[in-house]
């Protein structure tokens, strides 16, 4: 017990790995035949396991310690260090997750997206109204945090305790918008905020009433003045910072006016979308494209970079088709033609790995990463088509159109 007191942070860790390794073994026990296997799935256990536990984990601890607190210093120190683990663990976490989700942030509730793709959960127009409101939340939570209680009037508490509460007013209603099982890990960076929130400001006021008396309250404007006398009781700084709160909020619409934000950006931010739980709006329904590897690349990237240059037709339903799509297809035509044995092999394999590849495409960037990636192999099929085929352009031009 000692151990665990003195090194927190380490048992955390050690704590998630056992507890990833424990669940691996539950889920993949059943295709552990070899010993290889075995020391595969622990070693997978403890990455992906690591992963997905250790915000559940620190989540638990943030928890704990709302309501436990401890004067001792060393204990207050890691206590805080679990608090920076969970932010900035919480928003790269977010940040990874967000890259294999079908989530289209630059798309509002009008675009017309494919397969499985989502609109934004945030009306784009008011990402400004959100960002500020969400960085005022983060300063009120690092001034209560940093600030030594001795410098801080109960005036400076109170509004950065207002702060938080614009955070926290944040983080629900994002949690709200996309609560479901398929993005529970995006809730868990706005749910911890909330926890290390009231934490702060719960050990904020604990701190100053055993403080008070050693603390400056001066101010130089005799209304200021009077505003920080009436709020030494700290017992009324909740309900104070949550009056306080709205005039803030006021003036943060009146700035934002001014770089061409209205005033109800704060409601539609959440209002105008689509496919979520606060969404008002209805979307297209949404293009089925083939899952195709390289179908996903000329549908996917930047037309710029990929050069979409038409609508094809692939087991019924469109696919957009592009130069290095078509050359590909009529590379495997004459494979299917001249060696159908080998083409049976490079079919299986390119079904094989090809097809788990594009399903963790989901950005133009990483479409276009892919399309470079290919570009050589294009070349390759280009050459042999023009050894291999009379009219090399004609079978090239006529792949992907639809049947008649």
């Amino acid at each position: 017990m000692k151990r665990i007191k003195n090194h927190p942070i380490l048992f955390s860790l050690l704590l998630s790995t056992i507890i990833s390794i424990i669940v691996g073994a539950i889920f993949l026990s059943d295709n552990w035949k070899h010993p290889g296997d075995i020391i595969g799935g622990i070693f997978f256990s403890m990455l992906a396991g690591n992963f997905m536990i250790y915000p559940f984990v620190l989540t638990i601890i943030n928890i704990v310690t709302l309501f436990w607190k401890s004067e001792n210093l060393e204990w207050v120190k890691n206590i805080r260090i679990f608090e920076y683990m969970a932010m900035i663990f919480g928003f790269f976490y977010s940040g990874i997750g967000l890259v294999f989700l079908d989530i289209q942030f630059q798309a509002d509730w009008l675009k017309v997206l494919k397969n499985a793709e989502v609109h934004t959960p945030i009306w784009t127009v008011s990402y400004p109204t959100v960002v500020c409101l969400s960085c005022i939340g983060v300063i009120g939570y690092l001034a209560l945090a940093c600030i030594k209680i001795e410098k801080m009037p109960p005036l400076v508490i109170v509004s950065a305790i207002a702060g938080m509460y614009l955070g926290i007013l944040e983080c629900v209603l994002w949690i709200v918008q996309i609560f479901s099982s398929s993005y529970i890990l995006l809730c868990l960076f706005p749910l911890n905020y909330i926890i290390i929130a009231a934490k702060t400001i719960r050990y904020k006021i604990l701190e100053w009433n055993t403080k008070k008396d050693n603390v400056t309250r001066l101010f130089n404007n005799k209304y200021l003045a009077f505003l920080n006398q009436k709020m030494i009781n700290s017992g009324y700084w909740p309900i104070t910072a949550f009056v306080l709160m709205w005039p803030i909020l006021g003036v943060i619409i009146c700035v934002l006016a001014l770089f061409g934000q209205q005033p109800d950006n704060i409601i539609k931010a959440w209002t105008e979308t689509s496919d979520w739980n606060l969404s008002h709006r209805v979307a297209p329904q949404n293009v089925t494209y083939d899952e195709h590897y390289l179908c996903t690349v000329a549908a996917g990237g930047h037309p710029r970079i990929v050069k979409p240059i038409r609508l094809g037709e692939r087991h019924g339903h469109q696919v957009i088709v592009n130069r290095q799509l078509c050359v590909a297809n009529a590379f495997e035509q004459i494979l299917e033609e001249r060696i159908p044995m080998f083409h049976k092999n490079i079919r299986h394999f390119y079904d094989t790995y090809g097809f788990p590849i594009a399903k963790t495409i989901h950005s133009k960037y990483m479409a276009d990463i892919v399309y470079f990636i290919m570009k050589p192999l294009e070349w390759l099929f280009l050459i042999v088509l023009y050894f291999c085929d009379v009219n090399p352009e004609n079978r090239i031009a006529v792949q992907y159109l639809p049947q008649k």
